[in-house]
């Protein structure tokens, strides 16, 4: 008997396959003894190898191979065969004649009659007759009227907007100026935009605060869509309106963006009007804040074929154009 031969590969597989090439023959021809598995690691790191111990089978000479079939022949020949039924001897002539002549003897002596036996009285089963349970009959009640329960109506608390009043107090008016403008330089500070120059405005016409600046790389300030800006705004406009009675509205504005985005937007709402009109199906435009919706619906007003409505929930409010019902 052969003693094992250890082989050893990052893998099992590739372990046998390595003691097949070596041994010079197939897989089914080797004993193998797994001595361990092997394992990756962790990206490499830790990785154990597997380890086997492999041996050729004994070779069955022809030899011996003949002489066991010959064996079993062997055995197959002294196995004890089945054995098999006799058929019984017929009867003798003389033993089947004396069975005839007993046979013929009991037939001669008359068959005893059967006793007849009277017919039992059939009782007639007479169907009892039960009354019949009357069953009281219910009277109709009439369905009961139940009153529809009126669920109460939640009121949603209106919301409490300050009025607008147009201030023409000069004190007052500096002193919104001042706010604003204090606010906005601090801001600027913070962001490291260097030197802006802010121009503030009160407008006695409307009531709105409009600021206005300029300096390198306004870009930042207005970002994608004006959002930037639009946020500044709001901001800006808390500051101004902290502990007053009447409402201010402010206007932030530089490089002349709230004018050319009010143009881009308004011939937008012409182009979607045509495209709408043509294929008759609606378009949903991307969401905007209330002050381009206001613009998107005032374009489109008075248009004849098409109108707006604002649809979704804040910040993905927008606008859709859709066709006029007739």
């Amino acid at each position: 008997m052969e003693d094992y031969i250890q082989f050893s590969a990052k893998t099992k597989s590739e372990a046998i396959t390595k003691a097949c090439i070596e041994l010079g023959t197939s897989s089914d021809q080797l004993e193998i003894q797994v001595v361990t598995e092997g394992s990756s690691g962790f990206f490499g790191i830790g990785s154990k190898p597997a380890v086997i111990k492999v041996r050729k089978k004994e070779e069955v000479s022809e030899e011996v191979e003949i002489e066991k079939m010959v064996e079993s022949v062997k055995m197959d020949s002294i196995k004890p065969e089945k054995k098999k039924e006799t058929p019984k001897p017929a009867p003798k002539p003389e033993r089947a004649k004396e069975q005839k002549e007993i046979k013929e003897a009991r037939e001669v002596k008359e068959p005893r009659e059967p006793k007849e036996k009277a017919p039992k009285p059939v009782k007639e089963k007479q169907p009892k007759e039960r009354p019949a349970k009357e069953k009281p009959v219910k009277e109709a009640r009439e369905p009961k009227e139940r009153a529809p329960k009126e669920k109460p109506v939640k009121e949603k608390p209106a919301k409490v907007t300050k009025p607008v009043e147009i201030i023409t107090d000069p004190a007052e008016i500096k002193e919104i100026e001042e706010r604003a403008t204090v606010f906005l330089r601090d801001v600027f500070a913070s962001m490291e935009l260097g030197e802006v120059e802010i121009t503030s405005k009160y407008n006695t016409a409307d009531g709105c605060l409009e600021v206005d600046f300029e300096g390198e790389d306004m870009g930042i300030l207005i970002g994608k869509r004006g959002q930037t800006l639009d946020s500044l705004q709001y901001l800006t406009s808390l500051v101004v309106n902290k502990g007053k009675n009447n409402y201010i509205r402010v206007k932030l504005d530089t490089e002349d963006y709230r004018r050319r985005r009010k143009e881009t937007l308004e011939n937008l709402a012409r182009g979607i009007a045509y495209k709408v009109k043509k294929t008759r199906k609606p378009v949903v435009l991307e969401p905007m804040n209330p002050y381009e919706r206001r613009i998107i619906h005032s374009a489109l007003q008075g248009n004849k074929y098409v109108e707006t409505v604002s649809e979704g929930e804040e910040p993905y409010r927008h606008v859709v154009v859709k066709l006029k019902r007739w």
